[in-house]
């Protein structure tokens, strides 16, 4: 073989061979890397939360006359602010669901805001809650209360409700709970982010 060939002798067996481990340099193409989604530290759904799932087939959502309405144990959180839940119970004997957030008004003495409040409704995560007969749901109610020196809108205070009125999600027929006894509400019926509001139903 000619030394023009380029490839005659030792030192052109000893080039090939190099070129041949190292893939690269020798105008040999390198292989891709695997896609995203078949590597080991791939994250699926980082970017979005997952859907809700669907309801059981046939179950239809809890109207007003399935359900009865309570208010649970009273925590509080400091600050003059506390919470409970708004608890409904299924009383039919058809398994329903609920999904999204209840509305909430609570009704008192004149004031001069007027005799009710509406609160705030604040979505807090979007799900079916499944029914069975006898088994609840329940919406957190976060209220805020008087303290010593506070004023609400339009200069009320010491506002002491007498009930709440609730809809159940997507109806339009209330249900009535006794409001605790002593448990004032500060009026913020103008304020952009007030201190009381009601949230999604959850479980239990």
């Amino acid at each position: 073989m000619r030394a023009r060939d380029g490839m005659a002798g030792p030192a052109g067996w000893m080039i090939t061979v190099l070129c041949t481990a190292a893939l690269t340099g020798c105008g040999l193409p390198t292989p891709a890397p695997p896609p995203a989604a078949a590597r080991p530290d791939a994250s699926a759904g980082q970017s979005g939360s997952a859907e809700p799932s669907a309801p059981p087939a046939g179950v239809q959502r809890c109207h007003t006359n399935q359900l009865s309405a309570r208010l649970g144990p009273r925590t509080g959180t400091g600050g003059g602010q506390s919470w409970m839940p708004l608890a409904y119970t299924n009383t039919s004997a058809q398994t329903c669901l609920l999904r999204g957030v209840p509305g909430v008004d609570l009704h008192g003495p004149n004031d001069p805001n007027g005799p009710v409040y509406s609160l705030r409704r604040q979505r807090t995560g979007q799900q079916d809650v499944v029914l069975s007969p006898g088994s609840s749901g329940s919406a957190r109610l976060v209220v805020r209360s008087d303290t010593e020196g506070s004023v609400g809108s339009g200069g009320s205070t010491n506002w002491l409700p007498t009930q709440l009125v609730t809809i159940p999600p997507d109806e339009t027929s209330p249900l009535t709970v006794a409001w605790p006894t002593k448990l004032t509400v500060s009026r913020q019926d103008e304020a952009t982010h007030p201190g009381s509001w009601v949230e999604s139903v959850t479980p239990g």
